[in-house]
């Protein structure tokens, strides 16, 4: 459906503008007014990572006024795959300040505004109260959840978007005009059930693919030009190059945008979407040990059964030495339990923790109550223990 302009239009647009946006003023659906829309438009980019990067280029190239950037992360090494507004130069620098000095090069009539620090229910009502639309570049449900409600209680349209491996959905949610977030997704997946970018990793390209779309639906909602994706959700599937639309519907229940809603301020959203499930927290709580004790068990030769519970790809990365690779996937579905001895004390890892930790909860309901996880698991190792093993 069409929707109004989100944005009344600036004065007036200088010479150089005019040259500088010469491409967007002969489109007629366009032109000098819409222009002018997207001038005076402030637009705010939540994290500067792998869907805010081309985000955030193709918003400055486009002529939005003043770009707003959080983001309190530093600039790896590994972002480089596919964060394409980061340079090798910019390693180790804060993203927001990386991504502004791109930014500048792109369009110096940007005004860029960083807020170097984690969003959260604190201060995310303040911060987005200073933008007329906000645009979702990140990766954990719980910020999305909290960016999703926070839109919704401010009357703000939220630009979505999400990607993992070859896969990518993007869609428009305005609790005004149509459902939002929660509407589509009322409840989150349960903790570990599904794997970050981090985890399952991400191709490069997807993200530009996806945040090119993410940008094409901020300037419609802004200009109030075609149909924006509200009450409707594009997946993407890199591989067989296909594109399919699903209507939304707007859920009257809803437990924000709904008739009669139940949240009404924004919650505590780690706890809401859970990093680990509570079996995890339990088991974990007191068996859980660190990459140097695990390094003192094997140098001092204690019976330990090292399992390392990542995906194969993973564990040809980079590996702990000793381990077993037993992926998770056969602890949820109880065929690993046949190949954990019982003479031994079973030690498991991840890259990170929190999929061990899944898995000790189910190895401890099996019977082998003294085994543990490390925390931190391969990324600890390499930087506790042996820096000289890559991390990804």
């Amino acid at each position: 459906m069409s929707l109004p302009p989100l944005v009344a239009p600036a004065e007036e647009l200088t010479v150089d503008e005019v040259k500088r946006y010469s491409r967007h003023l002969i489109i007629p659906d366009v032109g000098m007014t819409g222009q002018k829309r997207l001038k005076n438009a402030r637009v705010l980019c939540v994290g500067a990572g792998g869907l805010g990067s081309p985000a955030l280029l193709y918003l400055a190239a486009a002529g939005v006024g003043t770009l707003g950037i959080i983001d309190f992360d530093v600039v790896d090494e590994s972002n480089l795959q596919r964060q394409i507004i980061h340079g090798q130069s910019d390693v180790g620098r804060p993203k927001a300040e990386s991504a502004r000095d791109s930014i500048r090069e792109i369009n110096p009539y940007v005004n860029v505004v960083l807020h170097q620090e984690r969003l959260d229910s604190d201060n995310a009502m303040e911060i987005f109260a200073q933008y007329d639309l906000i645009v979702d570049g990140t990766d954990n449900f719980a910020t999305r959840y909290l960016v999703n409600d926070a839109c919704v209680l401010l009357g703000k349209p939220y630009v979505w978007g999400s990607i993992y491996r070859f896969d990518g959905q993007a869609s428009v949610f305005w609790a005004e005009y149509g459902p939002c977030y929660r509407c589509l997704y009322p409840e989150p997946p349960p903790p570990g059930m599904v794997p970050s970018c981090a985890e399952g990793g991400v191709l490069g390209v997807l993200c530009a693919s996806i945040g090119s779309i993410q940008v094409n639906e901020a300037i419609k909602v802004i200009a109030g030009i075609g149909e924006p994706l509200v009450g409707r959700l594009i997946i993407y599937d890199a591989l067989e190059m296909s594109y399919r639309t699903v209507r939304v519907r707007k859920d009257p229940e809803c437990a924000v945008c709904g008739k009669n809603p139940t949240i009404t301020g924004l919650i505590d959203y780690e706890e809401f979407c859970g990093a680990v499930s509570e079996d995890a927290q339990r088991a974990a709580s007191g068996s859980t040990i660190t990459a140097a004790e695990l390094k003192a068990m094997l140098d001092n030769e204690e019976k330990i059964f090292l399992v390392d519970v990542r995906e194969p790809n993973e564990y040809e990365i980079v590996s702990i030495p000793g381990s077993v690779l037993i992926p998770k996937e056969k602890f949820l579905n109880g065929s690993a339990l046949e190949q954990l001895p019982q003479d031994r004390r079973i030690v498991l890892h991840c890259k990170s923790g929190a999929r061990s930790a899944e898995c000790l909860a189910v190895v401890k309901n099996a019977g082998f109550s003294d085994a543990v996880h490390v925390g931190g698991g391969v990324l600890a190792w390499v930087s506790q223990v042996d820096p000289s093993l890559p991390v990804y």
